[in-house]
């Protein structure tokens, strides 16, 4: 059987639009995550820092610190007290860190929290789920297989022949003319 244009472009529009929608949760997924990335600023996006303040009372001795912290509401659990100095204790907190200030009995601390969606995506993202390297090859090569095909769907002064070659040298030149600026 010979394969003629029309039919070969009929083909990649019907495999293209329906690949298409296959990925489009796993890209909105990988698109959401990079984004999060990019924008970390230092912080890990998958977790929030939440500060508080508990009130104790003075004076109290490393065990007594422990004893009164467990008295208190909605605290993170305590994994070990330290001390710093003579008025001081640091808190080592399921999730955080705090300090315990013997003068006027103020914990000031702060707990890091998971953002269970974010912390779930970002770990698809770096590969870090058992199983999801096939699955994020199968993803690649599919964005891949968008690119090319989306190259030969349009025929004409829009497509590949026409004004279409100048927007995909515009493509193809920014993150070389990026690497060289860089």
């Amino acid at each position: 059987m010979k394969w003629s244009n029309k039919a070969v472009r009929k083909w990649l529009r019907i495999i293209h639009r329906d690949l298409g929608y296959v990925m489009v949760g796993i890209t909105i997924i990988y698109g959401i995550s990079g984004y999060v990335l990019n924008h970390m600023d230092g912080k890990d996006p998958a977790y929030e820092t939440v500060e508080g303040i508990a009130l104790l009372p003075a004076g109290l001795s490393k065990t007594q610190v422990k004893e009164a912290w467990v008295l208190q509401d909605e605290l993170p659990a305590i994994k070990r007290i330290l001390p710093i100095d003579g008025e001081h204790y640091r808190l080592m907190l399921d999730g955080g860190i705090g300090v315990y200030q013997s003068n006027n009995g103020e914990v000031v601390y702060e707990q890091h929290r998971k953002k269970p969606f974010i912390y779930f995506i970002n770990k698809l993202h770096y590969n870090k789920v058992g199983g999801w390297t096939l699955m994020g090859d199968i993803f690649a090569f599919t964005l891949i297989f968008f690119a090319i095909s989306g190259l030969f769907m349009v025929k004409g002064p829009k497509g590949l022949g026409g004004r279409g070659k100048w927007y995909l040298l515009i493509g193809l030149a920014i993150p070389i003319i990026y690497l060289f600026i860089m």
